[in-house]
């Protein structure tokens, strides 16, 4: 009686639809291209955690303890220094300054940073324009209205 031989195309079907299982499977499980922002709740817990560290230990220098300026502006350093040094680092707040505008680019650049994305648009991402964003964080579809 003669052997009978695999029949080579259904091996090599099933070996294709094994392989295209598994990748679809490890694409779906983990999606590496979306991943979460840093909150406003985790920003102003890290910023409370820093405020904290100011008072306590001397690692901060008498400066950050001079005024609330300078508290601020330690507390910010803290926070994210690679954000301080892009939105402040040439122009520190000042006492009685108020500034939204470098506010939220601050917060944009953290939550930038924090999903490993390119920080080079984020200052000045806020100027002179309204951005209406569908949720907190949004990257690409932002609209953007100009005035």
């Amino acid at each position: 009686m003669a052997k009978k031989k695999p029949c080579r195309p259904t091996l090599f079907k099933c070996s294709v639809a094994t392989l295209l299982c598994f990748f679809a499977t490890s694409i779906f499980a983990s999606n590496p291209s979306s991943p979460v922002p840093i909150s406003d709740e985790e920003i102003s817990e890290r910023k409370q955690a820093c405020y904290a560290d100011i008072d306590r230990s001397g690692l901060w220098g008498t400066q950050c303890r001079s005024s609330l300026i300078e508290k601020e502006n330690c507390a910010l350093k803290c926070t994210s220094a690679v954000c301080y040094e892009l939105i402040y680092g040439s122009d520190p707040l000042e006492e009685g300054e108020r500034d939204y505008i470098r506010s939220q680019e601050y917060r944009y650049c953290m939550r930038r940073s924090s999903v490993g994305l390119a920080l080079d648009q984020v200052k000045g991402a806020f100027d002179n324009d309204v951005t209406v964003r569908p949720a907190a964080f949004s990257l690409p579809g932002s609209v953007r209205i100009t005035h």
